[in-house]
């Protein structure tokens, strides 16, 4: 029997990712990495998995990083690749783990970013007349919720004064308090919302979920607006937790508003805002 080839079993590994139901997102990371790696393959003649050794997997890793790839990148690819490599085993394709023992590429560690009381004003600025969107900021800088939390906000959750962020992956419920300057930019938003039976809090102009690709991209769009491109969406979730920290609100209370698991977390920073101890106030701050 002819043995099978990396192109020819490629297919094979994606349709076991799909009947395991890993996200499209996902697989579709997966089979451009992979073909990327079987074209490096292929250049050197080598096409079936038993062909494959250590060097042949290290080679490809420090030819992404001579490509200019982050470090993060290239062992995001790395990972797909141990992962194929583990499968073709399982299912007896191969008879030996060329990736075993390569390492990842050293990834340091970037310092989260926050943006000052300027340039979240300017932020607000220029978001203002985008009532959506300007919601969406606002209760990311007054709660520290995660974007896809708020993609997923639905309008039973929106309570008097509080937020139920509904269990997803490994997190658990939890209510987050809400303070003036959000419950009013809460209900600026849902007064202009419209009739429309969607469940969800945040819609697109069809009326479906607004997606959480297309809120990033709405909020990068304003940071560049703003003049402060050097930021992200997630930096303003780090701003919240910074100026609670700043504003000697309670680290428990900060730590289950801001949903981490573990208090440690929370606690990481502090040297970040440069406190040396946690408050002791029962309130949220107001940005």
């Amino acid at each position: 029997m002819i043995p099978e080839t990396l192109t020819t079993l490629l297919p094979k590994f994606i349709q076991d990712l799909e009947n395991k139901k890993r996200s499209p997102s996902t697989i579709l990371a997966y089979r451009a990495d992979l073909e990327q790696l079987l074209k490096f393959l292929t250049e050197k003649n080598k096409v079936n998995p038993d062909q494959i050794v250590e060097v042949d997997i290290e080679t490809f890793r420090d030819t992404l990083l001579t490509q200019k790839y982050t470090a993060k990148s290239v062992s995001r690819k790395l990972n797909a690749v141990k992962t194929f490599f583990r499968w073709l085993i399982s299912e007896k394709y191969s008879n030996s783990n060329p990736t075993e023992f390569v390492s990842h590429p050293k990834i340091e560690a970037a310092m989260p970013k926050f943006l000052s009381p300027l340039e979240y004003r300017a932020l607000r600025d220029v978001v203002r007349d985008d009532i959506r969107i300007a919601t969406i900021v606002e209760i990311v800088l007054q709660t520290g919720m995660r974007i896809s939390e708020i993609a997923n906000l639905k309008v039973e959750d929106l309570k008097e004064d509080s937020l139920i962020v509904e269990p997803h992956a490994t997190q658990p419920q939890r209510t987050v308090p809400l303070n003036k300057p959000a419950k009013d930019a809460l209900d600026e938003y849902m007064n202009s919302r419209g009739n429309t039976n969607s469940s969800y809090v945040f819609i697109s102009k069809n009326g479906k979920p607004l997606a959480i690709r297309n809120i990033r991209s709405a909020i990068d769009r304003y940071m560049q607006k703003a003049e402060i491109p050097q930021y992200s969406v997630n930096d303003l979730r780090t701003t919240f937790i910074i100026e609670n920290l700043k504003d000697e609100v309670d680290l428990v209370l900060l730590s289950q508003a801001a949903g981490h698991k573990r208090l440690s977390t929370t606690e990481r920073y502090l040297q970040l805002a440069q406190v040396k101890e946690s408050g002791k106030k029962q309130t949220l701050a107001e940005l």
